[in-house]
């Protein structure tokens, strides 16, 4: 799910196979201890400094690889990314944005029993890398915030991360940087050359909202730093969201926890059935001295995950260590559980149910601009993967990757200016133009010329669309009404 270049299999040059492969030798000696790394300690675990290279990934591999897309889930931010957003023709007028976001890089939720936490500072400190010429400038506003409105237990939150070894699910000060570079390529299209908002914007015209978490309020806050840089904090008024999926006020929907249980099944069985997995974490287990089961319970995915992406050496202990083959297994079934999560269809009955109530606040805000309303002209949520990947399955967008650190989803909002009453909109998802792969403007792409979708399109999905499939005429209807 990034916007790296693709590359077909057939389209391969021999070079950059031969590289490609090498890079994958490379990583190979390095897992056998043909490339030296440090001695190990008297005590017989090894020490802290050694290190995995991690490959300079340039183009994808012809085939599913773990290792090179867990590179992309980690979104380093130091690597160059093209971006779609602001594209129309010179007519167009852009009226309103609005961005949806997973937060950016953050410390594990969860800890691997029996091994030491992956050591990760989280003070923010310019001249470490990743940095970004905005960030001291950043830390020096967020200590001025006090005059922000902020809902229910924001303000209670800190702005920014502060500790020396990370909390659990705290923002890491590659996630602030991800999100200064998200803020400031927006910024750069949205304000500088569209002049979506002028100089003496309102607070009327930003509509911000994030859950309870300090790394998704944090997000929220750096983006929102290099987009508007040095903003007036009288002028912000944060939404606190109780609900990851954004429901609000329309959360009690049977139907969509019954589709969810039906997926945590298929979930259940998928893995169940993969030999490989189980043996994997037999022989984790057996490393660090616990039951299988209390292994798997630890969800050792989320760990080690920030171990590769901060480019340390994963956990050892006196009876051996937890290595890239380890890594490379669990991840490839979360690779596989994707595939067949698209393909039985039962996460794309939840999405549709779970995200309802945000698509539809998404379509009464742009159907109030296209009336004429200057209010909530740009908007953010600030979110989590299990907020973006539901709208994603929603909209039909089958082919995305799942969303990757800081990774940001884009409502654009024209205005025909041959003809100011036809409206279109544009989605786009980490910067690459998924419009047409949307379930409701798939086939409207074969027949116009335009490089974007009627916004009737979108509504008539929400507003109607979406109950037809489940036989309803009404969200109530939809989820409580037991399929036949």
């Amino acid at each position: 799910m990034a916007t790296c270049a693709a590359a077909s299999q057939a389209g391969w040059s021999y070079k950059r196979k031969q590289k490609w492969e090498m890079v994958l030798l490379h990583i190979y000696l390095g897992l056998v201890h043909l490339i030296p790394v440090n001695s190990v300690r008297e005590d017989g675990l090894s020490t802290k400094s050694r290190k995995r290279i991690m490959p300079e990934l340039l183009t994808e591999p012809p085939a599913i690889d773990p290792v090179y897309e867990a590179h992309v889930y980690c979104n380093i931010p130091t690597i160059v990314e093209r971006s779609m957003e602001g594209h129309a023709p010179h007519y167009f007028k852009l009226v309103s944005v609005q961005v949806l976001i997973r937060h950016g890089d953050r410390y594990p939720l969860y800890a691997i029993p029996k091994t030491k936490r992956p050591d990760i500072d989280c003070m923010l400190q310019p001249n470490r890398k990743p940095s970004h010429p905005q960030l001291e400038a950043f830390i020096k506003h967020m200590s001025k915030g006090s005059a922000a409105q902020m809902g229910g237990s924001l303000s209670s939150l800190p702005r920014y991360p502060s500790h020396s070894l990370c909390e659990m699910g705290e923002l890491t000060q590659t996630g602030v940087v991800q999100h200064l570079k998200n803020g400031q390529l927006l910024r750069d299209i949205y304000i500088n050359k569209h002049k979506l908002l002028l100089s003496d914007w309102t607070a009327k015209q930003l509509y911000l909202e994030t859950t309870g978490k300090s790394r998704t309020l944090q997000s929220a806050l750096a983006l929102l730093y290099t987009f508007l840089p040095d903003f007036d904090w009288k002028k912000i008024n944060i939404r606190h969201q109780w609900s990851t999926i954004f429901c609000s006020g329309s959360c009690n929907c049977p139907m969509r926890n019954h589709y969810l249980e039906e997926e945590q099944r298929r979930q259940y069985s998928l893995r169940v059935k993969n030999n490989d997995l189980e043996n994997i974490y037999v022989d984790m287990a057996k490393i660090v001295g616990i039951p299988t089961r209390q292994l798997r319970a630890s969800n050792p995915i989320d760990s080690l995950l920030c171990y590769f992406c901060h480019n340390v050496s994963f956990p050892c202990t006196k009876t051996g260590c937890i290595d890239m083959e380890h890594f490379k297994v669990i991840k490839r079934h979360q690779l596989e559980d994707e595939r067949e999560r698209q393909e039985k269809k039962l996460y794309f009955l939840y999405a549709l149910l779970a995200t309802h109530p945000l698509l539809n606040q998404t379509v009464n805000r742009l159907q109030r601009i296209v009336e004429g309303k200057k209010e909530e002209v740009f908007v953010l949520y600030s979110a989590h993967d299990v907020t973006l990947s539901p709208v994603l399955s929603a909209l039909g967008i089958t082919d995305a990757r799942f969303p990757r650190f800081a990774a940001r989803l884009v409502f654009e909002l024209w205005q025909d200016g041959k003809r100011p009453k036809d409206h279109f909109i544009r989605i786009l998802y980490n910067g690459a133009d998924v419009t047409f792969q949307t379930s409701f403007c798939r086939d409207y792409y074969k027949q116009s010329t335009k490089p974007m979708c009627p916004l009737e399109k979108f509504v008539n999905f929400v507003k109607r669309d979406v109950f037809l499939i489940f036989n309803s005429s009404s969200y109530y209807d939809a989820c409580h009404r037991r399929p036949l």
